[in-house]
């Protein structure tokens, strides 16, 4: 295994999945010749050329109804947007063509896509460039949602996305770019859409976290085990499909459980997932499911509000006190 970050991670497996299959081209902003704004396309021009690595102009409606009509076609276009704020622009594709495709056709057309970049909060970019989308993309059927937090994770399940069948969703964290992690070298690697991971193993309480939560959640767990309290740490790395089935298997051991986001906590994944475990796992609760969520306002610009806006490690200790009883 190598230690690479999740920068590094990306690039390998759209280089892989470039030289694997011929039908797999990605488009987007900078991409090519820029080796795209973040840097995940590093060399990818240079080493397949610019009918496989395509620099557009700024029209994310465009572009995205090309890669759609691309994969109706046959082909395995990854779309990335230079952020996924800028995706919005985008949604009528995504939503009404790329996801209700396979279903309007009779099952005649599907439509293997990735729709990539950076969500989520960045570093003082304000409201417009540091929204969390996940829970608006995931509330179509016909979409598979993806959030990596490591590594591993980042390229494992990006090499799936390309190729499943199914339009993806692939929500990388803009300040999680640099993380570092061990990620195995073989290029055959893949993680199963739709699996969640057990980030780090607890018999106390049960913290459900995802993207750059996970860290975070990590964090606080070693800090509470200094105090006596044993976390399990989830994450679901994919939102649709959801592993409940872990998360519930989680908390009958527990019988307690932190869902962590950074996103807003109204109509959020966060609140889907804490309904799901009162469904599913009421009796084995012994207290109330508990939420730490983003700030419920326009991300702001200034950087001590939005230190506030984001949830932190002492904010998930906090909770995971309160719902084991501990002053």
């Amino acid at each position: 295994m190598a230690t690479i970050t999740i920068r590094e991670a990306l690039n390998q497996a759209l280089k892989e999945e470039l030289a694997r299959d011929e039908k797999v081209f990605l488009m987007g902003e900078e991409v090519a010749e820029y080796d795209g704004a973040y840097k995940v396309t590093k060399g990818l021009f240079h080493e397949f050329g610019g009918k496989r690595v395509i620099d557009t102009p700024i029209t994310e409606l465009g572009f995205a109804g090309l890669g759609v009509g691309a994969a109706m076609a046959g082909l395995r276009p990854v779309i990335e947007f230079m952020t996924f704020n800028f995706s919005i622009l985008a949604t009528d594709q995504i939503i009404n063509s790329a996801a209700k495709m396979l279903y309007m056709s009779g099952g005649q057309f599907n439509i293997p896509i990735v729709f990539r970049g950076p969500g989520g909060s960045a570093y003082q970019v304000s409201s417009q460039h540091s929204q969390a989308l996940e829970s608006w993309y995931a509330y179509f059927p016909g979409i598979k949602v993806v959030m990596p937090s490591t590594p591993a994770d980042a390229k494992g399940l990006l090499k799936s996305s390309i190729r499943d069948d199914d339009p993806v969703i692939f929500i990388e964290q803009e300040r999680m770019y640099g993380n570092k992690g061990e990620v195995p070298d073989d290029p055959d690697f893949t993680i199963p859409l739709g699996v969640a991971d057990v980030k780090r193993e607890g018999k106390d309480v049960t913290i459900v976290a995802r993207s750059l939560m996970v860290p975070v959640a990590l964090k606080a767990a070693e800090q509470l085990e200094q105090q006596g309290v044993s976390c399990e740490v989830i994450d679901p790395r994919t939102i649709r499909p959801l592993d409940i089935d872990t998360i519930v298997e989680s908390v009958k051991k527990t019988n307690r459980v932190v869902v962590a986001e950074e996103s807003h906590p109204l109509c959020s994944v966060g609140a889907e997932i804490a309904t799901e475990i009162m469904e599913r796992a009421f009796d084995y609760l012994d207290a109330p499911v508990k939420r730490v969520s983003g700030a419920d306002v326009p991300m702001p610009y200034a950087k001590n509000l939005e230190n506030l806006a984001i949830p932190d490690v002492n904010r998930i200790v906090a909770a995971v006190k309160e719902v084991a009883y501990i002053d």
